[in-house]
């Protein structure tokens, strides 16, 4: 039964993937007999060209889920925008209508052969032999509620559009005189003498009088200020939640236990050892030692190799690495010696030192993970049910306690939380679901106000209301003293390192030796050779290394150390080009840079079109387009 079901889902999810595929190339052209072009519904206009409030959603998402999967985390609107998703979709998006508005005035086409061509080579249209399936095209078009006349439409346009990107970017190269300066900055190496002063070395802190931490708590009022708060409350309805393991019956386990016996079984590991050899005659001649009675271990040892050092590791028959794994699941029994195998490194003699057998878990060890499993299962089946009883609840009137007592949902609540997740004395609230997208919402939602749910996991649903808002105010000096006295001798012992990092410079500029310096003060000298842009060094630091290659020949210069409680004053002592030149750049590098050149002339031209097609922002569509929910 679960192999039908998992073999479902699989069918599903390759439906939604293709769906989703659709979804991502119409974000390029989705055609306005589709979306409309009442003015209402248009984020960006220029000339006959327009761009809507859900196309440009569907560009918006799909950045998202790609700077998402980069970074491997769910982003959340704030983060997005912290990122510059927000600027980046926008400037794509004004690029796209000005791009189109040019190919219109141009008058550019596509012949009905290559559009053809072109919809026919598309993976979302073919079937399992790879070729165009029109039957499997209708589908997918009906799935996104799109006509076969309008797809046609949008794929044209997308390919003009192409044309005219192509026209200016294709075959650029990047210079030879370029590339030598590349290769000049990138292999360029200095040398440098220079003076560390820790926290240590400078007199302690002090305590503050009251005067001073009134003053500084005045000038850094800001800082302080408490955050807005807000009070949550949250349904989650996952399979997990309303899964119930004990409704399921022990028949049914035991049934499922008994058609996926397989699914249980442990398959035979066996601990693979091996010594290789530098030819094959050598390794002849230890084979019939062995054969003669002497010890495989010993053996290696001889040639100088612990037991670490020859044993592979244990392996299934599945994971056993290339001809040393076969050699080694030939063997009859632990101790066993092989023929001499060609292994990937020269001759070799395998080895098997331990074999655990193979065995199929019993009921008893898997019943309570089947359960589990089932339930799971079932849950998902009736998880929508379950989610429309709630909805429908909820339009009736029910208030969100009702709804899920009636769905037997619990109901959860948060108090005090601010936008970074935190409660009102700093500390983190870990157990919120969907933690980033539920902030976000929440921060964005007005008190009682009843807002789609959000997505939980990959089937659920988090339903959630805000019951209280604190506003941000300010703090009195009472309520966050300790911080400020902290903060106040940071900054302090920050301006005595600066203070003192001055002076040290100015002696270095004067002519005085580092070592004298540092011996003299209490303060630590030294040099490092060959360092460059690209290299790193855990002992200076790369805010150092940042400034050193920004200094000349024998300046001085000032940069944080490793740590906020170190500074780095260096000399540079000398500073060493590369030999050779752009034939000495990693072959993908000129690509690469002519890839950005290529950029950077599309982004030039569409700066000119732009003063040619004047584009329009609706900023009150844009906010559509881009609010929780859309």
């Amino acid at each position: 039964m679960l192999d039908t079901l998992r073999q479902g889902a699989r069918t599903w999810v390759a439906k939604l993937l293709l769906i989703l595929l659709i979804l991502s190339f119409a974000v390029w052209g989705i055609s306005d007999q589709i979306l409309g072009r009442a003015g209402g519904d248009v984020v960006l206009e220029s000339g006959d060209t327009a761009v809507t409030v859900q196309q440009y959603r569907l560009a918006y998402d799909r950045q998202l889920a790609l700077e998402s999967q980069r970074l491997g985390t769910r982003l959340t609107r704030e983060q997005a925008r912290l990122l510059g998703v927000d600027n980046a979709v926008q400037a794509r998006m004004v690029g796209s209508v000005v791009l189109d508005e040019q190919a219109r005035v141009m008058g550019l086409g596509l012949s009905e052969d290559r559009l053809a061509g072109l919809i026919a080579e598309d993976p979302a249209f073919q079937g399992l032999d790879g070729r165009f399936d029109r039957s499997q095209f209708r589908f997918v078009l009906n799935q996104v509620g799109m006509s076969e006349a309008d797809y046609i439409v949008d794929r044209e346009k997308a390919a003009i559009r192409q044309q005219v990107v192509e026209a200016v970017s294709d075959g650029i190269t990047v210079p030879e005189t370029f590339l030598d300066a590349l290769h000049r900055y990138q292999g360029q190496t200095r040398d440098i003498a220079f003076v560390e002063i820790g926290a240590g070395a400078i007199d302690p802190v002090g305590e503050p009088t009251d005067q001073e931490l009134q003053a500084y708590f005045e000038d850094n009022a800001e800082r302080y200020r408490a955050p807005e708060y807000r009070s949550i409350r949250y349904v989650l309805l996952t399979p997990e939640t309303i899964a119930d393991p004990a409704t399921v019956s022990d028949a049914t386990v035991r049934a499922e236990y008994q058609d996926n016996q397989a699914r249980y079984a442990v398959a035979e590991q066996r601990t693979i050892q091996q010594l290789v050899f530098s030819d094959r005659q050598q390794a002849e001649a230890v084979r019939e030692r062995i054969d003669a009675g002497a010890d495989f271990e010993t053996i290696a040892a001889e040639m100088g190799r612990s037991v670490a050092d020859i044993t592979l590791g244990t392996f299934t028959e599945d994971d056993a690495p290339g001809a040393v794994g076969d050699a080694a699941f030939a063997l009859d029994r632990p101790g066993a010696v092989s023929d001499v195998v060609e292994g990937p490194f020269g001759p070799v003699l395998v080895r098997v030192s331990e074999i655990i057998p193979g065995q199929t878990r019993p009921f008893e060890e898997v019943s309570a993970e089947i359960r589990s499993e089932l339930a799971l299962l079932e849950a998902r089946d009736i998880l929508l049910d379950i989610h429309d009883d709630y909805e429908d609840a909820r339009a009736a009137g029910a208030t969100m306690a009702e709804a899920a007592e009636r769905v037997r949902l619990n109901v959860q609540t948060v108090d005090a939380i601010d936008r970074q997740g935190q409660d009102e004395q700093g500390a983190a609230v870990t157990d919120l679901p969907e933690r980033r997208a539920l902030l976000e919402a929440a921060f964005e939602t007005e008190i009682g106000q009843e807002s789609r749910p959000l997505n939980a996991g990959r089937e659920g649903f988090l339903w959630y209301e805000v019951t209280d808002i604190e506003p941000d105010r300010a703090r009195t000096l009472e309520e966050v003293r300790a911080r400020v006295i902290e903060d106040w001798r940071a900054d302090r012992t920050q301006a005595a390192l600066d203070e003192q990092a001055g002076s040290v410079a100015d002696r270095l500029r004067d002519g005085a030796d580092p070592a004298a310096i540092a011996e003299a003060d209490g303060y630590r000298a030294d040099s490092k050779f060959g360092l460059s842009r690209t290299g790193t060094d855990a002992d200076i630091g790369d805010a150092a290394l940042a400034e050193i290659f920004t200094a000349g020949p024998g300046e001085v210069g000032v940069a944080p150390g490793a740590s906020d409680s170190r500074r780095i004053v260096f000399r540079i002592e000398q500073i060493s080009d590369p030999v050779g030149g752009a034939d000495q750049l990693d072959d993908r590098l000129p690509q690469a840079v002519s890839g950005s050149l290529a950029d950077d002339l599309l982004n030039q031209m569409v700066n000119r079109l732009q003063q040619e097609f004047p584009v329009t922002l609706n900023r009150s569509a844009l906010e559509r387009a881009l609010s929780p929910g859309n």
